[in-house]
């Protein structure tokens, strides 16, 4: 009689699990061991670029000189087989860092970036017809980059609307004799639809060939990890390219980075290369010897432009979040009002900026949208340029304030270039004034230029930065609201040291006077 073993149901049931964990322990196991053999990690910046070809278009990370991945720049520089280059990244670089290497070994024939800065051998090279230069919005420049990665051919944005932006007003390059004989290269006129009311301007997606990415910290498998301001545009470079190539300050075996800490997947990652070269501040700005009270310069304090500072603190009111250009409104801080907290943005990516550091405590790494060393704050945030300037378009900015070269009565503002004498670039500037609606747009400056022409007129005769943005003009003589709905403008306040009168003949536009009209407390 033969017998038959029955198992319970129920433990059948456990047995089979624990084989099948077992089973996909062993697969995982296998695949494991696998992707340690497939290491990304080359072993020369030289070999790691040997597949950059002629006509490539190159995305190099960095804001400044912060993040800028220059070994493998360095190493693309020495290869004179390479030409033709197209490169994409905010800024060329500074001094004979970045960027400028490629420019001066005469392997790039275009840039597209957002900011020059003061680099005059590219501005000259520009102004001469020695190259091709396209200038992005430095928001609309990322998320360009952005798109492409995540599939999206092209988006709406409303930085850019009715500025040369739109129209294509900004030449991409000149003919050989310079700006004097004509353009070469028209620059790229945008589609525009209407939502909502509001103007808005189609950017087409940028697709990179190579990216040159530098990262503090990246596994063998090519997971990325970005050390402060250092993430800016390195993150989303890395993930738009057909062939991504990292320079890692600190390359770690798999498993040693934690999942949490991950900045961009490996996916994205093929080749990684151990960085060589020096990290270097483009400005390193340091904190002051504390003053001994009472010991100031008079002078210095009742300057126009601290004075003008001086007023447009008292716009700030406590908790706000604020953004503040380089310049005039860069003082802002010193004059809040005691007991006024606030949050300090910046555009490379930084909410809860501090003070410039003390000098041992400086940090390549830590930099505002100036490129100068900064502090963070406790309860700081960092973050790359993509979320950065999606923070600043939709309007989750309390305040902004800028500096501008003209101010219309309507309140459209000029501030990046002087045609065919001043190429600075467009940086940050048409992003800050694109949500007027929901962040108060007030610019502070000097009420007339140094030759002593007006700076607020009835229409501005430079490249706008915004149309109808601005809310508020502060300067040395005045204070004017801008009503942008009807295109008007109201003086309500005047400096104790000057009549209408001179405000009037200073002012090359008609204002109205505020029944409310007093005496600035500057």
């Amino acid at each position: 009689m033969n017998t038959v073993l029955t198992l319970p149901r129920v433990g059948l049931k456990a047995e089979l699990r624990v084989l099948a964990c077992r089973l996909l322990s062993r697969n995982y196991a296998q695949i494991a061991a696998a992707s340690l053999g497939k290491s990304k990690v080359w072993d020369l910046a030289e070999e790691a670029v040997k597949d950059v070809k002629t006509g490539d278009v190159i995305l190099s990370g960095g804001f400044g000189l912060c993040g800028t991945p220059e070994t493998l720049i360095t190493a693309l520089s020495k290869r004179n087989d390479v030409t033709g280059l197209t490169a994409i990244s905010n800024n060329a670089g500074s001094g004979d860092g970045g960027l400028v290497k490629m420019l001066k070994s005469g392997q790039l024939e275009k840039l597209v970036i957002s900011y020059l800065g003061g680099n005059k051998y590219l501005e000259q090279m520009y102004l001469d017809g020695k190259m091709s230069l396209e200038l992005v919005p430095q928001g609309t420049l990322v998320e360009r980059m952005r798109a492409h990665a995540a599939g999206i051919p092209a988006f709406f944005t409303p930085t850019g609307a009715s500025t040369t932006v739109e129209t294509g007003g900004i030449p991409i390059r000149f003919n050989a004799g310079g700006f004097k004989d004509g353009v070469m290269i028209q620059g790229n006129k945008k589609e525009f639809r209407v939502f909502d009311g509001k103007r808005y301007v189609m950017e087409p997606a940028i697709a990179g060939d190579v990216a040159f990415v530098h990262a503090w910290k990246a596994d063998e498998a090519g997971n990325l990890v970005f050390r402060y301001v250092a993430n800016n545009y390195n993150n989303v470079m890395a993930r738009n390219a057909k062939l991504t190539i990292v320079e890692a300050e600190e390359i770690v075996p798999i498993g040693t980075l934690s999942p949490n800490a991950i900045h961009c997947p490996g996916i994205f990652v093929d080749r990684i290369v151990k960085c060589t070269e020096p990290k270097e501040y483009e400005i390193l700005a340091t904190a002051p010897p504390q003053c001994v009270s009472g010991t100031e310069d008079p002078k210095i304090e009742q300057s126009s432009r601290r004075r003008i500072a001086r007023r447009a603190a008292q716009e700030i009111g406590n908790g706000f979040y604020v953004n503040l250009g380089v310049g005039i409104p860069t003082l802002v801080t010193e004059y809040l009002h005691p007991g006024i907290k606030i949050w300090l943005q910046s555009e490379n990516g930084i909410l809860g900026m501090g003070p410039f550091p003390l000098e041992e405590k400086a940090d390549p790494d830590i930099t505002n949208a100036g490129k100068e060393t900064v502090s963070l704050l406790p309860g700081a945030s960092i973050f790359d340029s993509a979320d950065s300037f999606g923070m600043i378009r939709g309007g989750h900015i309390d305040v902004s304030i800028l500096g501008a070269m003209q101010v219309s009565g309507c309140g459209d503002i000029a501030n990046f270039m002087v045609p065919g004498k001043l190429v600075k670039g467009i940086g940050g500037a048409m992003d800050l004034v694109s949500n007027p609606d929901k962040t108060k747009v007030i610019v502070a400056m000097e009420h007339c230029a140094k030759d002593g022409s007006p700076k607020i007129l009835k229409e501005c005769t430079l490249p706008l930065t915004g149309a109808r943005a601005v809310s508020q003009i502060i300067t040395d003589l005045a204070v004017f609201d801008v009503d942008r709905h009807n295109g008007e403008l109201h003086l309500t306040e005047f400096a104790p040291y000057v009549t209408i009168d001179e405000i009037r003949s200073k002012t090359s536009c008609d204002f109205n006077i505020s029944k409310d009209l007093k005496q600035m407390q500057i």
